[in-house]
């Protein structure tokens, strides 16, 4: 199996370089070389049937693609690929929220329970949306307890929640909380999530390849994920999915993300306070700081700070924190990261607004946190630290 994936991904790798726009043929030339040269061996290592990889060089951007999305039909990596992006798709339920509080729809140190009137008069009701975008609520199980099938059990859920730490004083990474924050954020504007992600974000920032439910039309470009036996696999559905997990999307549509983060899109104005509002800092988790959702580090940064950040301690185990009071206005000098993973699919994602650089990560098979960010970090440096 090893063989047969690396052999697919060399010959795809040796002849599909993604989109060039303008670059000049030398600056997709060493673009390539730095990808490749530090995908590869993770590739390699991995058992990674294919990956692509978005950059942004200031005005410049280019997408290279390695190996497989099907195992079994040997389908190349195209830049049409459709790649589950896991906990990623949580910046962009934390941009709905802040979308909202832009259009006046909601503040986020409004409490949960004016936006599910089901927990009014309980703890998790009389916790602020902002403790929910930043994990800091004061305890909460990583995913959905086992055996709630639908909202109204969540709900219940909720209502019986205690909170371990008081809020704002522990961060504890979680879906539930995430989730509750874009189903709160979905209803103040009216709307169910679906329609409220794909009309509020997807389609004003134009990512046309970005879905929560990839529709028949495009199935033949989403790829299959590959598990720790290497058995083809797709995201199973769950309560809160969409909210906390369930995005789809192409290394060019997530780049495109990642540029209006930056602030390099011509975007309505709501929108773009918006994305400027995800990245306020409200606590300090050691040397990383914690925004809503989004996670930064002041420049310079080293790699071993960004791999302990992004490590299974700090995602796994209750941390404390430090609130930032007033909350931080967003910095360029930071490497504002987060990454995302199914059963079967791998994503990471970074960028430096300061040097307006950005690269996405997508995978069709989970792999290291700490390898995801040391692939980032040598393109970073060979492209940026070292020109």
């Amino acid at each position: 199996m090893k063989a047969r994936l690396f052999t697919a991904l060399l010959t795809t790798a040796a002849l599909g370089v993604g989109s060039p726009g303008s670059a000049s043929e030398i600056t997709q030339a060493e673009a390539f070389r730095a990808s490749s040269a530090a995908v590869l061996p993770v590739m390699e290592k991995n058992q990674i049937p294919g990956m692509s990889v978005a950059l942004v060089l200031g005005e410049e951007s280019f997408i290279f693609n390695f190996g497989v999305s099907d195992v079994e039909g040997n389908t190349p990596v195209t830049d049409n690929t459709i790649f589950e992006i896991g906990s990623i798709s949580k910046t962009f339920t934390a941009t709905l929220a802040t979308y909202a509080e832009a259009l006046g729809q909601l503040k986020l140190t409004d409490t949960t329970a004016e936006y599910l009137p089901g927990l009014a008069g309980t703890e998790f009701g009389d916790v602020q949306l902002l403790h929910l975008g930043t994990h800091t609520l004061g305890g909460m199980p990583l995913q959905v307890p086992d055996g709630i099938q639908n909202r109204e059990e969540l709900l219940d859920f909720f209502r019986q929640w205690r909170p371990t730490y008081s809020p704002g004083t522990v961060r504890t990474y979680a879906n539930p909380s995430i989730g509750a924050l874009g189903w709160a954020a979905a209803n103040s504007l009216g709307q169910d999530f679906s329609t409220a992600m794909t009309r509020g974000l997807f389609q004003p920032l134009g990512l046309s390849s970005t879905f929560l439910e990839v529709p028949a039309q495009k199935m033949s470009d989403y790829a299959w994920g590959y598990n720790k036996d290497n058995e083809a696999v797709r995201v199973n559905p769950g309560v809160l999915d969409s909210e906390a997990y369930g995005i789809k999307t192409t290394a060019s549509d997530l780049s495109t993300f990642v540029k209006a983060n930056m602030g390099m899109l011509s975007l309505d104005s709501a929108l773009q306070t918006a994305l400027d509002n995800t990245r306020k800092s409200y606590f300090s988790v050691g040397k990383m700081t914690q925004d809503i959702i989004w996670e930064e580090y002041e420049l310079p940064v080293d790699l071993r700070t960004l791999q302990e950040g992004n490590s299974p301690q700090i995602i796994l185990n209750a941390t404390p924190v430090r609130a930032i009071t007033p909350a931080a206005a967003p910095s360029s000098s930071v490497w504002v990261n987060k990454t995302g993973s199914t059963n079967g699919f791998g994503a990471y994602v970074a960028f430096v607004p300061a040097e307006r650089f950005g690269i996405v990560l997508l995978a069709n098979k989970n792999w290291p946190n700490v390898e995801r960010v040391r692939v980032a970090h040598e393109i970073y440096s060979r492209l940026v630290l070292q020109r």
